[in-house]
């Protein structure tokens, strides 16, 4: 799977790709990482890649021009196009699983107050990580990057995805590791009885307990199947 990254800021992908996942995805074969700096693609000799935005406001919004050239020297047959800016339908797991079985996604990074309208006419999608706002979008695609590189084949064991929090509308029911007793704090007896069946409907009923405490529109939303 490639993936291309337009930014006005590349360095921020350095460390990111040094990363265990990453890094193993990447020599592997199994990613491509391609980062585009958007700044060459300003003409003038300033490289402007904002402006004062029509009708007044605050804050600078990014110009479609280099924007849009960089995306042309990106852009391949069935490419999927995603503009990262708070203004966008909430990224789910969903989302990640269908963006991991994409041979090629490209991925725009906001900035300033935000984009020119016109550039999200030639996207195929737009997406925000959460219901606040930060920066840029370079941590959104970063977050996006890591989701889906983590599911590609061959990447992470297949069972350490299955029983993740959301990939059965649930959260995860919670985890424990020695020591069994950690000063009088013990985990649950069935975990120790050997007895999977048991081991299944505690970790399920955990499950559906948290999600309820935690998360509920994920029920309310009809997200869970019994």
């Amino acid at each position: 799977m490639k993936i291309s990254v337009l930014t006005i800021f590349p360095e921020m992908f350095g460390d990111f790709m040094k990363e265990p996942v990453i890094a193993r995805a990447l020599s592997s074969g199994a990613a491509q990482i391609d980062i585009v700096d958007i700044r060459p693609f300003a003409g003038g000799s300033f490289r402007h890649i904002d402006d004062d935005p029509y009708g007044g406001g605050a804050g600078m919004v990014m110009r479609c021009g280099p924007v849009l050239d960089a995306l042309e020297s990106v852009r391949t047959d069935g490419c999927y196009t995603a503009v990262m800016t708070p203004a966008g339908r909430r990224y789910t797991q969903k989302t990640a699983h269908a963006f991991a079985a994409l041979e090629h996604l490209v991925l725009i990074c906001g900035h300033y107050e935000g984009l020119d309208e016109r550039i999200l006419d030639h996207a195929d999608g737009v997406y925000t990580i959460g219901d606040y706002v930060l920066t840029g979008g370079e941590l959104p695609a970063k977050v996006v990057m890591d989701s889906v590189i983590r599911l590609l084949p061959g990447v992470l064991r297949r069972e350490a995805t299955i029983e993740e929090s959301f990939e059965a509308g649930l959260l995860e029911h919670p985890q424990y590791t020695k020591p069994a007793d950690w000063r009088g704090e013990k985990i649950p007896e069935v975990l120790l009885s050997g007895d999977h069946a048991k081991i299944e409907a505690f970790r399920r009923s955990e499950a559906l307990r948290i999600t309820k405490e935690r998360r509920p529109d994920l029920l309310e939303d009809g997200a869970h199947r019994s």
